[in-house]
Formats: C-alpha cells, sequence, structure tokens
C-alpha cells in the first residue's frame, strides 16, 4: 500500500511533488533553517549519564552516533526515563538501549516542502550533510554527518519569522 500512497512516494524519493497550491516556503533549501548543531551522544554513555547531559544541556532530544559516523537513532529523555522507571533499563546500561532506531533523514539540499512531508508522519528529522573523506592511502569515501535535528516546531518557526503574506 505503501506504494501507491503519493506521500510516502515523495517522502522516499520515488516521486516529484505535483502539488499545485504550494507555499511561498515549499522550495526553499532546509539549510535555511539556520539550525544549531546538535548534541550527539556516542552510543557507549550510559542512561544515567544520558539523561544527565540532555537535562544539563537543555536538549529533550539526542543523535546516537558511532565513531565511525553511523547514525544509530535518536535518544529522548522523555523514553529514556520513563524507560528507567518502568524498569525495562537499568541507569547503568548504554544508551543503545534506549536508541529510536527508525528516523528520517533529510539533506540541506532538500526542500522544506520535502520536510513538511516527513514531519506529518514523524516527531523529527536528522538532517545529514554528504561530506567527503580521505585516507592516508588516498582512498576516498562518502560519510553521512549529523548536520542538525529538525522538528515541526522549527518549521513553524521559521514559517511564520519570514511569512511573506
Amino acid at each position: 500500500s505503501k506504494f501507491v500512497n503519493d506521500k510516502w512516494m515523495i517522502k522516499n524519493g520515488f516521486l516529484n511533488d505535483v502539488q499545485e497550491h504550494k507555499p511561498w516556503w515549499w522550495n526553499i533549501k532546509v539549510q535555511k533553517l539556520n539550525l544549531s548543531a546538535p548534541l550527539i551522544l556516542l552510543p557507549e554513555v550510559s542512561c544515567q549519564k544520558a539523561i544527565e547531559i540532555l537535562q544539563e544541556k537543555g536538549y529533550d532530544q539526542a543523535p546516537v552516533v558511532a565513531e565511525s559516523g553511523l547514525i544509530l537513532g535518536m535518544v529522548t529523555l522523555s523514553n529514556t526515563l520513563s524507560s528507567v522507571l518502568a524498569g525495562n533499563v537499568e541507569f547503568s546500561d548504554p544508551v543503545t538501549k534506549v536508541t529510536y532506531d527508525q528516523f528520517s533523514k533529510i539533506g540541506l539540499e532538500d526542500s522544506l516542502g520535502k520536510l513538511s512531508c516527513i514531519l506529518e508522519n514523524d516527531h523529527f528529522a536528522i538532517v545529514v550533510h554528504e561530506q567527503m573523506q580521505c585516507s592516508g592511502n588516498g582512498s576516498s569515501f562518502m560519510k553521512q554527518m549529523v548536520f542538525g535535528v529538525v522538528t515541526a516546531m522549527d518549521l513553524l518557526t521559521f514559517v511564520s519569522r519570514n511569512d511573506k503574506k
């Protein structure tokens, strides 16, 4: 059923959006949101330390990224706290035990329209940027770097501050 759902097809890059009456901001690039640099947690951080870090830094959520740069998912303060309080995880367990591994990624060059489609179903999207890395032997590869985390509130704030009407 996903393949006959236009929103799913657009979100996953299989179909260009042909909406006739797009809002003024629809084709603006995600990079115009001026997102702040994200707080990144490494997978070996304990649940207790993750709670402390998120509270101290004033974040509700943070991407969990391996040293290699592989994005493992997203951890939220509320899910971590409720998992610990319910006894599903221990304070000493690694944060990967409470990491959401289902998440959407969006690039800096993607449109706010595409982001809007993602945020209709997801609470957030991880903004990624492709970067070429070269090793000492001369080989190179593309690596995804986490550039930020974007929510519907970020999009709404941008639209309301820059409303052209």
